[in-house]
């Protein structure tokens, strides 16, 4: 995933193909914790409090807003679940992949 750190997400338009499922489980393999779920690559965080959830959250807002990449986050107490996939082209893309290595980034902080 370190080399997905230094790309940028790209606009893609409709019509652009999804990454096949070969290509995903590929990535998947470098990316520990993140699964193929529900036509998104998925991960729960989990924290010690609420505090560093939340500040795990708006580290991810200040991500999302960066790469112009938003994923669905769901919060608890102690935990954030993301799901990234590509809604302009109706599945999984490179920037899922992208954002992905981004937050596994921002957690190791």
């Amino acid at each position: 995933m370190n080399t997905l750190l230094a790309k940028k997400c790209r606009p893609l338009a409709a019509g652009t193909p999804p990454l096949t499922d070969g290509e995903i489980e590929t990535l998947l393999r470098q990316a520990p914790g993140w699964a193929h779920t529900g036509g998104a690559i998925t991960k729960t965080f989990r924290f010690g409090n609420y505090y560093q959830t939340m500040a795990f959250a708006n580290g991810v807002a200040l991500v999302a807003h960066g790469e112009d990449h938003h994923p669905e986050m769901t919060l608890s107490y102690d935990q954030c679940r993301i799901a990234f996939n590509t809604h302009s082209i109706g599945g999984i893309s490179m920037n899922d992949f992208i954002c992905a290595a981004k937050l596994e980034a921002l957690a190791a902080i």
